[in-house]
């Protein structure tokens, strides 16, 4: 089985530590997700792993493949960002040919949600439309492990569970690490939680390791 393994990562900004030698790791067939405050360093982490942004130190390695920059990455990691990232005035059948291989893309051709919007172009979606395009597009590439940026971010609940189902649905042939402020929805589908607070990540099984670590809020209790 091949294993995604970061190890020893770490990046400052102006001489403020954001990431101090960090250690994770994802298998195939495994949901991890990371959660963190605000300005923790969540989307930096996964772009580091991915390759877009720059680290004072990093060690990346998929199987036996050390993967120092975007390019040993290709098709190996994939990485869906925060922003949009598909192009206007281009058909979305279209654009599956442009991202997708042609052993990848019956599966969208054919795909329910999908199905009603080929032949519409990318701007005459909702934002929650696009959204979930650009997921399935990203996770139904040839990479064989997803990095999610606010995945659930600004979208409805239906389409909340419609991202959640196709991500469960590859988890036996990929493996994913996913970030979002939307915690309940990581830890829905997530079979391994880290939280990344003050520049380290800490295992947390459940939310009682959460509230201990200042994550979530104690539950207060009503006294009538």
């Amino acid at each position: 089985m091949r294993n995604l393994h970061v190890d020893s990562l770490t990046k400052h900004y102006d001489n403020r530590r954001i990431l101090s030698n960090i250690y994770i790791s994802c298998n195939k067939g495994e949901i991890k997700g990371l959660l963190g405050r605000n300005g923790s360093g969540k989307s930096t982490l996964l772009k580091i792993i991915f390759g877009t942004e720059p680290a004072d130190f990093k060690f990346v390695k998929v199987g036996n493949k050390i993967i120092k920059n975007l390019y040993d990455g290709r098709n190996i990691i994939n990485y869906l960002p925060q922003d949009n990232f598909l192009p206007n005035n281009i058909k979305i059948k279209n654009l599956i040919k442009l991202f997708l291989p042609k052993n990848k893309r019956n599966r969208l051709i054919e795909n329910e949600f999908i199905k009603p919007l080929l032949n519409k172009n990318n701007q005459e979606l909702s934002g929650g439309q696009r959204r979930v395009i650009e997921i399935l597009l990203i996770i139904n590439s040839e990479a064989d492990f997803i990095l999610l940026d606010e995945p659930f971010n600004g979208v409805s609940p239906i389409i909340r569970n419609i991202i959640k189902e196709n991500i469960v649905n590859l988890k036996k042939e990929k493996g994913f690490i996913i970030t979002d402020h939307d915690y309940k929805n990581v830890i829905d589908i997530a079979d391994d939680i880290v939280l990344l607070q003050n520049g380290s990540l800490q295992k947390a099984d459940n939310s009682s390791d959460l509230i201990k670590f200042g994550y979530l809020r104690k539950p207060t209790c009503n006294t009538v």
